[in-house]
């Protein structure tokens, strides 16, 4: 009877690494909107390092552009990245990420779901998604005003709209991404 527990707890210990590790964002590229000086720079930073799941952030004044990698095997939080930044007085302009995807399947209406993650990719449909992916967030508050209002147009979707749809009956937070 031990070990059949024991094979079972290693089996359950396996399947929830395989999910965790399906999804692993490695790094980001950060373009916020607003900056005026050094100050703003060093106050968004300062800002987003006190998320857990950021390893290392730099800054490129010159561009806006923060640079983040972030730790391994942590879930990162898109929306609370967002949030750091709007707390610092700032938008996001644009968030490009480095998704470590382990054959995640996108169905035909671009749908993944990783974990509690759901991922809506705009311009992939009926793929699987392997290894290193780099993807923009192209959510309300991720990208700029005008560009939203240029996508909602082409993607009429409540879920774009309103960054949440139900799945499996429930109410859901939908990134959606673009490739």
């Amino acid at each position: 009877m031990k070990t059949i527990f024991k094979y079972l707890s290693i089996f359950i210990i396996l399947l929830i690494t395989k999910a965790a590790s399906a999804q692993q964002i490695s790094s980001a590229e950060l373009q916020v909107t607003g900056l005026t000086c050094s100050m703003c720079s060093q106050a968004t930073e300062k800002s987003l390092r006190t998320l857990d799941f950021i390893e290392s952030i730099k800054p490129d004044l010159n561009k806006n552009l923060f640079a983040i990698s972030f730790k391994k095997g942590k879930t990162v939080n898109m929306d609370l990245i967002r949030k750091k930044v709007q707390d610092a007085g700032f938008s996001i302009g644009n968030l490009s990420a480095v998704f470590n995807f382990d054959n995640l399947k996108v169905d035909n209406n671009g749908q993944a779901m990783v974990g509690n993650a759901v991922y809506k990719v705009l311009n992939a449909k009926s793929k699987t998604l392997n290894g290193e992916v780099k993807v923009n967030v192209v959510d309300k508050n991720f990208i700029s005003g005008s560009a939203f209002k240029q996508k909602s147009n082409q993607f009429k979707e409540d879920s774009y709209a309103t960054g949440f749809g139900t799945v499996n009956g429930k109410k859901t937070r939908i990134y959606h991404l673009t490739i």
